[in-house]
C-alpha cells in the first residue's frame, strides 16, 4: 500500500483495498516492528498496579463509609471515578491474561486472579474466550465467541421476520450495551456458559470466584452493618464499568470501514490492522482505559502490555493513521449493524431498507 494522502484516510484505503496482496504485506511488516515492544518492564506494572489500585480501594472504602452513615447518594457522583479506575484495573486483568502484562507466568496469572475479585469476571474462562476471540478477528466463519455477534445482509434478510426482529433488538444499542453489558458482568458471567473450555475447568473456575465473590459480599456486610450499603456502592460501580467496557469493545470493531474475511480470504495480520479501530481519545479518558483504545497495535501483538501500546504506536507512521477514530466519529458507529459483503462495509438496517426497496 502506498503511503496515506490527507485526502484519502489510510482507514478507508485499508479496509476498501482488502483484497490487495500487498494489504496483508504491509499488516506483516507493521507486525514486526510492534514484536520490539512485547517485553514487559517489571517497574511500570508495578506503578500501574499502584496508581490504580490503590486510589480505587480507597474511593470504594470513602463510597462504603458515606454509605453506610446515611449518605448514600453522595456515593452516586463518586460511582463515576470508580468506574473508570475498574475498567482500568480490568485493563491490566486483560494484559494479565495475555501473559503480558509481567514478566513471569505465574506472576501474571496470580495477579489476574487476584484482580477477578474486583472486576467479577473469571479469569481462566475470560482469558480462553478472550484468546479465541484474538485468533479469529474479522473471519466471518469464526463467530460469536468472545465478539458481539454481526450478520451479513445476505443473512439477514434471509432471515424470517421473527429473526430478523429478535436480531434488531439485540443490536439496539440501549439494549445491546445499556442493558447488556451489566447484565453480562453480574449475571451472565456468574455462570460457565460459551468460554470454550472443557466444562469441569468452566464450572471451577466460575463457580470458585462466585463462592469468593460471596465471602467477600459477606465481609463486608459485617463490616459495615448491612448488605444495603454494599450493594448501593458497587452495583452503581460496576454497571459504570460495564458501560464504559461495553462501549469500548463495541467500537474497537465496529466501525464503518473495519474488515471482515471469508474464511478462505482471512488473513490474521490484515484483520488486526483493518479490523481493529484506533480510538483517540483524550489524555485522561485514555488513562483511564488502559490505553485499550490502541486497539489495532494490540490485535497485531497481544503480548504488547498496555503501558507500552502509545510507545509502540509513535514508533511506526502507519499506527497513527489506520483505524483512527475520535469520539464524535465514534457516535456515528451506533446505528452500524450489518456486513455489506457488495460494499464491504458495516452499514446500518437503512442500508437494507433501501436494498429492499431497490
Amino acid at each position: 500500500m502506498t503511503e496515506a494522502t490527507p485526502n484519502v484516510p489510510a482507514t478507508s484505503r485499508l479496509a476498501n483495498a482488502a483484497s490487495r496482496p500487498d494489504e496483508a504485506q504491509l499488516a506483516r511488516d507493521v507486525a514486526r516492528h510492534c514484536a520490539a515492544f512485547r517485553e514487559p518492564i517489571r517497574r511500570l506494572a508495578l506503578r500501574q498496579v499502584a496508581d490504580t489500585l490503590l486510589p480505587y480501594l480507597i474511593l470504594c472504602t470513602l463510597m462504603l463509609g458515606m454509605a453506610a452513615n446515611g449518605h448514600a447518594l453522595l456515593t452516586l457522583p463518586l460511582a463515576v471515578p470508580a468506574g473508570g479506575l475498574l475498567v482500568r484495573l480490568f485493563i491490566i486483568q486483560h494484559d494479565c491474561g495475555h501473559g503480558s502484562f509481567l514478566p513471569s507466568r505465574r506472576g501474571n496469572d496470580g495477579l489476574g486472579r487476584a484482580l477477578s475479585l474486583l472486576t467479577v469476571t473469571p479469569y481462566d474462562s475470560w482469558k480462553r474466550a478472550h484468546a479465541l476471540h484474538h485468533a479469529s478477528t474479522g473471519d466471518l466463519s469464526r463467530r460469536g465467541t468472545g465478539d458481539i455477534y454481526t450478520l451479513t445482509v445476505r443473512e439477514y434478510l434471509a432471515l424470517p421476520r421473527r429473526s430478523r426482529l429478535r436480531y434488531r433488538l439485540y443490536r439496539n444499542p440501549f439494549v445491546l450495551i445499556g442493558l447488556g453489558s451489566p447484565l453480562n458482568f453480574l449475571l451472565l458471567q456468574r455462570l460457565p456458559s460459551g468460554v470454550g473450555l472443557p466444562w469441569r475447568t468452566a464450572w471451577r473456575d466460575v463457580l470458585t470466584l462466585d463462592a469468593m465473590l460471596l465471602a467477600g459480599l459477606a465481609l463486608l456486610t459485617l463490616a459495615v452493618g448491612g448488605v444495603g450499603p454494599v450493594l448501593w456502592v458497587f452495583l452503581p460501580v460496576i454497571s459504570v464499568a460495564a458501560w464504559i467496557g461495553g462501549w469500548l469493545f463495541y467500537v474497537q470493531h465496529q466501525y464503518e470501514e473495519t474488515v471482515w474475511e471469508e474464511a478462505d480470504a482471512w488473513d490474521f495480520h490484515r484483520a488486526a490492522l483493518g479490523g481493529s479501530s484506533y480510538y483517540v481519545l483524550p489524555r485522561v479518558l485514555q488513562w483511564f482505559t488502559g490505553n485499550v483504545g490502541l486497539h489495532h497495535v494490540h490485535h497485531l501483538n497481544s503480548r504488547i502490555p498496555n503501558y507500552r501500546l502509545q510507545e509502540c504506536l509513535d514508533g511506526h507512521e502507519i499506527l497513527g493513521r489506520v483505524g483512527r477514530l475520535t469520539l464524535r466519529d465514534s457516535l456515528g458507529c451506533l446505528n452500524l449493524a450489518l456486513w455489506d459483503e457488495e460494499a464491504r462495509k458495516l452499514v446500518g438496517f437503512a442500508r437494507v431498507r433501501r436494498l429492499r426497496v431497490a
